[in-house]
């Protein structure tokens, strides 16, 4: 390599940087310009990855987990020709840009996965590394000479205090997944100050614990260390490998240079002077020299036609094996997907959901082989195992069962690294009150409009025994308040089935919310009425209906029991199951009116659950059921009783409220 072109291309990198954060005044420039040399190097000889086809799936995936450094990854993209403008450059952190603060994927082009928390990206990183391998072992291609992906994550010392990354790290470890290369950015700078304010672990015996292979460079500034060592990373040896690397903070700046003044703000306009002419730069703001520019077009074009040989082998290889290979690339999901799934719904007798989404997920199993997933320690209970598939594992990578352990975050993150990668389906499962544990997961997961499930079982206080600790109350509203997100807690087993047809024929993140005790199914003249795709539907109905009774999961049963009641009394009632609330929500008023009438105002709702979200439905003066407080320990019919979920109770309710 020409080290000395490569050292103007890293000053490059900085001074755009600089000046963008400069300009909009805001942003972070020390990482960018510590980080340059590095990821120059890694960017020009060792990423495979190809601008003219950003999204190209031969690439390998670059993860900037340390975000705040946007900047970094921008000079880059607009450097190797990905499209990304100097105007765009110009426009950093401004409305309407391709530069946002952070990297968001599927905004710009060359950006493989959104980041901003610290850690994400490197628990995402790890879901992408155990895709690669898991469609390489399923498909044969790991017993070809097709180069495989591997992914290469910047952290920082923010990533590393974040507990996602040792739950990332640990899994990763585990698994022996030595396709990822994490470097490192170790400027023992954060915000406040020194990282010695709040961090003095050994990383490295802490990755050397988790089983990572460790590399150092003493000097991370430096391009031809930083090539050494990286030439020593590609060449996998059974562990994932950490580059510990010792950068300066805002490197070149001669005032700031490692002082927490260079992290989070811009460098100030004298600052950004004397940078320039302490690395001897004389061009004019935001100006790339053609030095540079002629460096970096040429190899642009190599990788053009390394991508192209990669994808004739590719091309013939996928000849060979089309059906598995189209299946997975396209995630393809059958047009008759419901019909088989109530197919396979046992429907003869009272099965929690839970159970009932256990035997329906073997269908989806079989009909969708992108399907793939697994849960935090809990499969027994969240009925989740494909049956008759290995477990993912560093002996078996065409497993599709993937154990997380007891490590929620990290799944979710995974999850969302399994979807970006672009060869899955993935799921991920856990008890409903964990979720709390994923939420950021899942948030992001709603941020990138990612395809993947979440199997959410022991979904209300009918947890029972294991008392309020396992008791969702507020999750729902949680997960149902999160923008993309779309919830189900379906009724019984015809429900389930109908749920999950409507999330895998979706395009977006879907969970759903399942129960551990028995529900009763509908009879057959019930289930013929169900239509989950508007999110709520009407299920029994008289004519000059006088009270709306809404429920949804667990509490459809209860709700048509006492509208029995309700009946035999003399009233006339309308009984709605809503399986995705927030899918009605988002109804046009025309439907939504012929479901609730505006002409009707007595509308009750009920479920197991926090009452908030179900005012917009029933309104101020409707009689919204639930439970707004903790659950309590004991058999889940005593809870029952005690809460008032039962349908003498809830039929008194309605009686008080309509008379």
């Amino acid at each position: 390599m020409d080290y000395q072109k490569l050292r103007l291309a890293a000053d490059t990198v900085r001074i755009l940087s600089a000046e963008a954060i400069q300009k909009a005044k805001s942003g972070h420039p020390g990482m960018p310009m510590g980080c340059a040399d590095y990821a120059m190097v890694l960017w020009y000889k060792y990423l495979r990855h190809n601008p003219k086809d950003p999204s190209w799936f031969g690439r390998d995936r670059f993860v900037l987990s340390a975000g705040h450094g946007s900047m970094l990854l921008y000079s880059l993209l607009h450097l190797f020709n990905y499209g990304l403008s100097m105007d765009e450059l110009k426009n950093f952190r401004q409305w309407g840009s391709l530069t946002p603060g952070h990297p968001e994927f599927g905004h710009t082009a060359g950006v493989d996965v959104t980041t901003g928390p610290l850690g994400s990206g490197l628990g995402s990183a790890v879901g992408m590394a155990i895709a690669a391998k898991q469609f390489a072992a399923r498909t044969g291609m790991d017993k070809t000479d097709i180069p495989q992906s591997r992914v290469f994550v910047i952290s920082g010392d923010g990533c590393m205090m974040e507990g996602n990354s040792s739950e990332a790290a640990s899994l990763a470890g585990h698994l022996k997944l030595d396709n990822i290369v994490l470097f490192y950015d170790s400027n023992s700078i954060t915000i406040e100050g020194s990282t010695g304010l709040a961090f003095t672990e050994d990383v490295a015996k802490r990755f050397e614990a988790f089983g990572w292979r460790i590399l150092r460079i003493e000097n991370a500034n430096n391009a031809e260390a930083i090539d050494s060592v990286l030439a020593q990373a590609v060449v996998p040896d059974g562990r994932p490998t950490i580059i510990i690397g010792t950068t300066a903070i805002g490197f070149g700046a001669p005032n700031k240079a490692g002082k927490a003044s260079a992290h989070g703000e811009p460098l100030g306009e004298e600052e950004l002077a004397a940078t320039k002419r302490n690395l001897g730069w004389t061009e004019p703001p935001f100006t790339v020299p053609e030095a540079v520019t002629e460096f970096l077009a040429a190899r642009t074009e190599q990788l053009a036609e390394e991508a192209k040989a990669w994808n004739a082998k590719f091309a013939a290889f996928r000849a060979t094996n089309s059906a598995l290979v189209d299946a997975l690339l396209n995630k393809t999901v059958p047009a008759n997907i419901l019909d088989e799934l109530l197919a396979a719904a046992p429907v003869d007798k009272p099965t929690a959901s839970r159970a009932s989404s256990g035997k329906i997920l073997q269908k989806i199993a079989a009909l969708v082989p992108a399907f793939t997933g697994g849960a935090a320690d809990l499969s027994p209970s969240t009925k989740s195992d494909i049956k008759d598939e290995p477990g993912f594992s560093a002996e078996n990578r065409a497993g599709r069962n993937i154990h997380f352990g007891i490590r929620e975050l990290e799944m979710g993150m995974a999850g969302n690294g399994m979807a970006l990668y672009g060869a899955a389906i993935p799921y991920t499962s856990t008890f409903a009150v964990f979720s709390d544990y994923m939420k950021p997961a899942i948030r992001l997961a709603c941020l990138q409009k990612l395809h993947e499930m979440y199997i959410f079982t022991h979904d209300s206080f009918y947890v029972g025994e294991d008392g309020p600790t396992h008791e969702p109350i507020e999750h729902l509203t949680m997960l149902r308040s999160i923008p993309g997100m779309t919830v189900y807690r379906p009724a019984e087993a015809h429900e389930v089935a109908h749920c999950w047809a409507a999330a895998l024929k979706g395009s977006g993140p879907a969970a759903m919310l399942l129960t551990r005790q028995d529900l009763r199914p509908f009879p057959e003249d019930l289930a013929k009425k169900i239509d989950v795709t508007r999110g709520a539907y009407i299920l029994s109905d008289d004519a000059d209906f006088e009270v709306i009774v809404a429920a949804s999961g667990s509490e459809v049963n209860l709700a048509l029991d006492s509208a029995a009641q309700l009946r035999a009394a003399g009233k006339k009632v309308r009984v709605i199951s809503v399986p995705s609330l927030e899918t009605f929500l988002k109804q046009d008023k025309e439907y939504r009116d012929s479901l609730f009438p505006p002409a009707c105002r007595k509308r009750v709702s009920i479920e197991a659950g926090r009452t908030s979200m179900w005012y917009e439905l029933v309104g101020l003066d409707g009689l919204a059921i639930g439970l707004d407080h903790f659950g309590a320990s004991a058999p889940y019919k005593v809870l029952a009783a005690e809460f008032g979920f039962t349908p003498d109770a809830v039929t008194a309710k309605i009686q008080a409220y309509l008379a």
